[in-house]
């Protein structure tokens, strides 16, 4: 998972076996972000689940620039590589494969982003952010085909 090869936006099946040394980030400061997509049924619980789980600012604007422009920064986390880890993936909104895209696609963005830091490009200190989606095992495939449709735009 932690590798340049990674990428950024993974979905996996909650009862995948992992070994240890695949999912424990290297040596240094790690922020860890543990948020229930059951609470993301709306665009407002979106904004919601990562404003309390990454403490955004008080500037943060509850849209989808404002929540681009907080996951390619996080300067206000003392971390240097951040995970954010997503349950109940399967019913984000759910009702709204439109905003759900957007989402996917923000997600994918603020991967690519830290991935190209300057750190991560010539101290070879990256990936610095990465995003676990955890879903039933019957929904790992159109979950993946979501995310990957969603980078592409």
């Amino acid at each position: 998972m932690w590798t340049n090869s990674a990428p950024p936006v993974q979905v996996l099946a909650r009862t995948t076996l992992l070994h240890v040394t695949d999912v424990v980030p290297p040596s240094g400061e790690v922020a860890v972000a543990r948020l229930d997509g059951a609470a993301m049924t709306d665009v407002d619980g979106v904004f919601e689940q990562f404003a309390d789980a990454l403490r955004f600012p008080s500037y943060f604007g509850w849209n989808w620039p404002a929540l681009a422009d907080c996951l390619q920064d996080l300067h206000w986390l003392a971390a240097r590589r951040f995970l954010v880890l997503i349950e109940n993936t399967s019913r984000i909104l759910r009702e709204n494969e439109t905003r759900r895209e957007v989402l996917f696609g923000i997600l994918t963005a603020a991967g690519r982003h830290w991935a190209d830091s300057y750190d991560a490009r010539y101290r070879g200190m990256g990936p610095f952010f990465h995003v676990v989606l955890l879903c039933e095992e019957d929904e790992v495939g159109s979950l993946r085909q979501e995310v990957e449709a969603a980078s592409r735009r």
